[in-house]
This record gives C-alpha cells, structure tokens and sequence, in this order.
C-alpha cells in the first residue's frame, strides 16, 4: 500500500487551484500548504488518508519525463463524472470522457484528463452502479 505520491509541478499556484477544483468530487481536500508544496487528502469516510498530510502531493519543480499515469479511486460513477466536469472547469483537458473500459473489467468506469504540466489523471470506480 503506498502511503504518499508527490509529483513535480511546474506552478504551483495553478496546480494547486487546479486539483483542489478537480479532486474535490472525490472528496479530496487540502490538508498542508507549503511555500513549495501542497499536500491532499480524504478527511471524512472510508476513503479517509491515514496519512493527516494527505496521500498526494504537489510540489513545486519542473515535471520530469516520462510523466506517470495517476488514479484516483472515486466511489460512485457520479463522483467520476463529476471529477471530469471539476477538471475540464479548471482547465484540464480532455483524454477520455467518462464511460465503462470493458477492456479492464466490466465494471470499471473511468475518465482521463490532462493536467496543466501534462499528466494523465484519471478518476476510477470498479463499482457494478
């Protein structure tokens, strides 16, 4: 189990108001601020981050190639779809609407969006409804 990621980012200001618009369906809020880093987390549920700092981090530097692939889990196809709509609004763009991927398993519901440095962010739920 991983207890935190943190990814380079090449203005923070803008990552930060980005993923704070986007991760917020999911139920992510900002948990540190930094001068040069933000930290997020789940603070209620059975999502909740066991880490109080948050299990994703944004920080600031230039973002190093090859960019990983990050997802986050969403409860509900709802919280999918309205991630997508979060992160389009902030700026993200568009890498696949949200929609069943059969090719993973029947089940599995998911969106991509491109963030402002370039990652490809997704919001999952394997949930049959």
């Amino acid at each position: 189990m991983l207890d935190h990621i943190c990814i380079g980012i090449a203005d923070l200001a803008r990552s930060r108001r980005f993923y704070a618009a986007a991760l917020a369906p999911l139920g992510y809020r900002i948990t540190v601020e930094q001068a040069d880093a933000v930290g997020f987390g789940v603070a209620e549920g059975s999502r909740r981050s066991l880490d109080p700092g948050g299990e994703f981090w944004i920080a600031s530097g230039a973002p190093v190639p090859p960019l990983p692939h990050l997802a986050f889990s969403a409860g509900t196809r709802q919280e999918v779809d309205a991630f997508f709509r979060a992160a389009i609004g902030a700026g993200g763009g568009d890498n696949g609407k949200p929609g069943l991927r059969p090719r993973y398993h029947e089940n599995y519901y998911a969106c991509f969006v491109i963030d402002p440095d370039g990652y490809n962010i997704e919001a999952v739920c394997h949930e049959a409804v």
